[in-house]
């Protein structure tokens, strides 16, 4: 099962917010013993709401489950020895600093590849190591403007929009763990760690493939058309008597049965929608054709209806409708994690394999310092040193809630 697959490998997490704790969350969901490394105050995530559970925001319990919490000042230089030392038995770090932090604070991958040849060193920025744009930074929304995606999004004339949901962040943090597996295959085989570069921009520009490639294929810029695919037609949602139900016929045999379920087979030889690049084309007769037979009927209705044709469909699902989807709980996608003051706390869950690995028992979102002292008895410290490190402020410690 995927959830025991990284088993026996340590990974430490200097990274905070979207993109890095993702990744380092698929790492701690397939199995990787994780430590989360923290600020004393805790990380920038923790107060990102609204979308709160207790203290935190609901971003931070859903990026960090299955990690272990540990809090060290690394502007100390005995929390950085703290950090070295952790390190020096880890298989993995993954860090989200502006380029050349962590190096001041000898912590940088060329140094800790020099004395941990084996160790796998992944580090996340707005836009790479190198390049005119290292030292700026950036979030998920600078991204989605920075790299084109906005000028997709939304309908011509209106104010430019960007995905609600940080698209760029988890993108990122998906590409920072196909490296880090790949960069591990090929450490069974050579022994060799290495130093991954993961950005934000480059995530940005691959969420874009076939778009992108379009407009460098024929110069042409993207005309933002909302709902609809900007190479086929019909693939855009519908209004209906009681809301929108998106539909892709721009198959030519689903087109065809599209046009007898709705009642309009009329259409199916219309020069102007004998084919899908015409329908394109005519996109605003059509939908507007299209338009006046759906709005006569249900968004349940259509669903039976186009379903029974083969013709894909779907609802323009609210939050509510996708937490009760039955397709949702059959993969059980909604992960439900144990909290120990907090109850159960759903969150969406590890999309592969879905049903098996959200089945297994999820640990929390740590406390700030919640295992510090635990992590810090593992790697030799003894009673009097912890107490030391905490007394000079160099870790923070703090006992799990009861």
């Amino acid at each position: 099962m995927l959830r025991n697959a990284l088993e026996g490998l340590t990974v430490i997490d200097f990274t905070q917010i979207g993109a890095g704790p993702t990744a380092t969350m698929l790492l701690a969901d397939m199995g990787a013993r994780v430590i989360k490394v923290e600020p004393p105050g805790g990380e920038l995530g923790r107060g990102l709401g609204p979308g709160w559970l207790g203290d935190d925001s609901a971003l931070f319990h859903a990026f960090n489950r299955n990690k272990l919490g540990v809090c060290l000042d690394l502007k100390s230089a005995r929390g950085v020895a703290v950090a070295r030392r952790l390190v020096a038995e880890a298989d993995i770090v993954v860090e989200s600093m502006r380029p050349g932090v962590m190096a001041r604070l000898g912590l940088g991958h060329a140094e800790l590849l020099q004395a941990h040849p084996a160790l796998i060193y992944c580090s996340i920025s707005a836009y790479g190591q190198s390049g005119p744009y290292a030292q700026r930074a950036g979030v998920d929304g600078i991204m989605q403007a920075d790299a084109g995606l906005m000028s997709l999004i939304g309908v011509e004339g209106s104010e430019p929009c960007k995905v609600q949901a940080p698209v760029v962040d988890v993108m990122t943090g998906y590409v920072a763990v196909v490296g880090i597996l790949a960069r591990l295959a090929a450490r069974g085989r050579d022994g060799r760690g290495g130093h991954l570069d993961a950005s934000l921009f480059n995530a940005a520009l691959a969420l874009q493939q076939s778009s992108l490639a379009s407009y460098l294929a024929d110069g042409q810029m993207p005309v933002r058309v909302g709902s609809a695919a900007p190479y086929a037609a019909p693939n855009q949602a519908f209004e209906t008597a009681d809301g929108w139900i998106m539909v892709a016929a721009y198959m030519p045999d689903r087109w065809q049965r599209l046009c007898d379920t709705l009642g309009v087979p009329q259409l199916i030889d219309d020069p102007r929608f004998a084919t899908s690049p015409l329908r394109v084309a005519n996109r605003a007769q059509m939908v507007q054709a299209l338009t006046a037979v759906f709005v006569t009927r249900t968004t349940d209705a259509w669903l039976a209806a186009l379903t029974a044709a083969d013709i894909l469909c779907a609802r323009v699902a609210t939050y509510a409708d996708v937490a009760a989807h039955p397709q949702v709980a059959a993969n059980r996608m909604l992960a439900e994690v144990a909290h120990p003051t907090l109850g159960t706390i759903r969150m969406p869950g590890f999309p592969l394999d879905s049903a098996a690995t959200n089945a297994a028992p999820m640990r929390p979102a740590p406390a700030c310092g919640q295992d510090t002292e635990a992590v810090l008895r593992g790697l030799g410290y003894a009673a009097e040193e912890i107490d030391s490190l905490r007394e000079c402020g160099a870790v923070r410690c703090a006992q799990p809630a009861a």
